[in-house]
């Protein structure tokens, strides 16, 4: 093990253009890339910058065309809730594909860009990998976040969408998400199209707004949206660092490289 480990180490130092397409080929690509990556003079890199992709399809459907489909994709086990699920790739791919189908119809397409603002539950995968499936560019936001720091997200990504749920369950008490949002987008400059909401069954929280979608009622008159092709380039996802030394960086992960790397 050490032997190969060095053996590799050695390898990525000394041709790193060899190394990476090495990786790179055990990627399901639509268009496998010609070059590995370009180099300006600022030393910024761009990796398989003729290579084409679609991160939900490597994550979901490469695995089920293997013969993966019924394995457990994805243990979701909450201490507060007692809720314990476990989805397979099939499953998890049609609940993707569903959502991706509901952005769509909401008109939402490649090119766009969708925050995420959900506590820890399947559903914030599943937006994640249908924006991927799209090729809409998303942000995650971490649940519960106060709506000033929300809003200042907002205003730097400018998101078509939001996706959020009803409410956060800590171990004695409830966090309502929806009027955080309401409140975010009442302060920041951006404005939102839509504000999809999953409606989280375990309580209920006394508030309602014209503005948001059911989550459930989009995916219920849905069709399934197959993966979008996008370059290697194409932003995956954006994620902000906390603020703590001023005002949060967005962090731009790209499709191609990203995955190589993982």
């Amino acid at each position: 093990m050490k032997d190969t480990y060095e053996t590799t180490y050695v390898q990525s130092l000394s041709d790193p253009a060899s190394f990476w397409t090495q990786q790179a080929q055990a990627l399901a690509w639509d268009e496998f890339p010609t070059q590995t990556y370009t180099q300006d003079e600022h030393g910024h890199a761009t990796w398989f910058p003729d290579g084409k992709l679609n991160v939900s399809a490597l994550c979901l459907d490469q695995h089920i065309e293997e013969g993966y489909g019924e394995q457990v994709a994805l243990i979701y086990d909450s201490p507060v809730t007692g809720n314990i699920q476990h989805i397979t790739y099939r499953q998890l791919r049609e609940q993707v594909a569903l959502l991706a189908g509901g952005f769509r119809s909401l008109g939402l397409e490649t090119g766009d860009t969708a925050l995420i603002y959900m506590p820890m539950i399947p559903q914030a995968a599943v937006a994640m990998l249908a924006c991927a499936r799209l090729g809409i560019t998303h942000s995650v936001v971490f649940g519960g976040f106060a709506p000033h720091e929300l809003a200042i997200r907002i205003d730097d990504c400018a998101p078509k969408a939001i996706i959020t749920a009803s409410h956060g369950i800590e171990i004695d008490k409830l966090i309502p998400y929806q009027p955080y949002v309401d409140a975010a987008i009442e302060e920041a400059k951006h404005k939102p199209e839509h504000v999809i909401t999953y409606r989280r069954p375990n309580a209920v929280v006394a508030h309602d707004s014209d503005q948001h979608i059911d989550y459930e009622e989009l995916i219920a008159q849905a069709s399934p949206a197959d993966p979008v092709s996008v370059p290697s380039t194409h932003p995956l996802y954006i994620l902000y660092t906390s603020g703590t030394t001023g005002t949060p960086k967005g962090i731009i992960r790209d499709s191609g490289g990203y995955a190589t790397a993982l």
